[in-house]
C-alpha cells in the first residue's frame, strides 16, 4: 500500500515504512518499545528521522516496526547515495530513539486504548 509517496509494507507481525523499493538500511539503529500502533509509531519516527539527516546527501529514510514478546522492536535508518559517517549517523538515530522526549510524543500518538 502507498501513501502519499511512501511504501507501507505489512506481514505477519511487522510494518516497513519506506520511500523506496527495495528496502535498503546502508545506516541502522534499533531500539525496543512498548505495545503501539505499528503505522502510527512508524510515521512520527520517519518524520523526526528525516528532519534529522534531511542534510544527508540522497538520503530516504526506512522504519521497520516489529513484534517482538510483549512489544515492538523498531528499526530506524535507510538508504544513502553519497558517502556518509556511518558511526556518526547510526549512533545520532540511536540517540533518537531513545530520547525520552521523543519517545513520549510518538507513543502518546500511537498508543492502543485499553492497553496499560
Amino acid at each position: 500500500m502507498a501513501m502519499r509517496g511512501w511504501h507501507m509494507l505489512r506481514e505477519e507481525g511487522a510494518l516497513t515504512m519506506a520511500r523506496h523499493l527495495p528496502v535498503r538500511f546502508d545506516l541502522c539503529a534499533s531500539a525496543a518499545f512498548p505495545p503501539a500502533r505499528k503505522g502510527r509509531l512508524a510515521l512520527q519516527i520517519r518524520q523526526d528521522l528525516w528532519r534529522m539527516l534531511q542534510d544527508l546527501r540522497g538520503f530516504s529514510p526506512v522504519i521497520r516496526v516489529e513484534e517482538e514478546g510483549q512489544g515492538l522492536r523498531v528499526s530506524a535508518g535507510g538508504r544513502a547515495a553519497a558517502p556518509f559517517p556511518r558511526l556518526d549517523c547510526e549512533a545520532r538515530i540511536a540517540a533518537l530513539l531513545t530520547s525520552p522526549v521523543h519517545r513520549s510524543r510518538w507513543l502518546a500518538r500511537a498508543w492502543i486504548e485499553g492497553l496499560a
